[in-house]
């Protein structure tokens, strides 16, 4: 656990001085916001660990991203009715305001651009670099034993238990969000040339979406008798 309240050092790379040591520093699990580093993780976890992450689709986490980090203020559109619509007309021309640059540590994080694939530890300087990427995640598919995705999450927990050896009173599933809040703009459907404005400025983050959809589908698929059962 971190030292003090709150996150484990994201969207920086982890500091010994952050979290809690063990007397013979030997750790069991990792369950908090974390950007994936996969030298400073096999430093502390056998070679055994399971990785597990979740992600969601780019453009409903988009809106999420908007409205928790307070960006339309970042990107100067904080008086429109619908900044996710006024941004994605010309995602290109915001760039300026939703790129922040952390000198100490080199690093820069961009909230409406890659911010998943970040959190999976490709840098946001790189977004442009999509045959890098498609290596990366390839890379990423073969290190994680799981990446749920949120829009099929019956199916992913149930695949969870399997992967983990759970019984299925190891499970404790709330069926309804536990965050309600309502923003103006959550239940925006964007148009076609929207989306596709999207899906260029955020590309990285749509291949590591489809890898991870597809990857999820083929694990349930060679278990989909009993999957479907479970997830009744």
């Amino acid at each position: 656990m971190p030292v003090g309240p709150g996150i484990l050092s994201w969207p920086f790379p982890p500091e010994e001085n952050e979290y809690v040591h063990t007397p013979d520093e030997k750790y069991d699990a990792l369950v908090h916001h974390f950007v994936y580093n996969k030298t400073w993780l096999q430093s502390k976890f056998p070679p055994e660990t399971k990785y597990i992450s979740i992600i969601r689709q780019p453009f409903s986490h988009l809106k999420s991203q908007i409205n928790y980090f307070h960006l339309p203020k970042a990107l100067g559109i904080q008086h429109t009715k619908n900044p996710v619509k006024k941004f994605l007309k010309d995602p290109w021309r915001y760039r300026n305001g939703s790129e922040t640059f952390f000198p100490h540590v080199n690093i820069t994080w961009d909230g409406t651009r890659n911010p998943m694939t970040f959190d999976m530890g490709w840098p946001a300087e790189r977004a442009d670099d999509e045959e890098e990427a498609r290596k990366y995640i390839s890379q990423l598919d073969a290190d994680f034993t799981l990446v749920m995705i949120l829009e099929h999450l019956d199916e992913s927990v149930v695949l969870l238990r399997r992967l983990m050896c759970w019984e299925l009173r190891d499970v404790l599933f709330y069926s309804k969000s536990k965050n309600s809040r309502p923003y103006l703009y959550k239940t925006y459907m964007a148009s076609a040339t929207e989306l596709e404005n999207h899906r260029s400025w955020s590309a990285v983050d749509y291949l590591l979406y489809n890898t991870f959809n597809n990857s999820l589908w083929r694990k349930i698929n060679a278990q989909v008798t009993e999957i479907q059962e479970y997830a009744k």
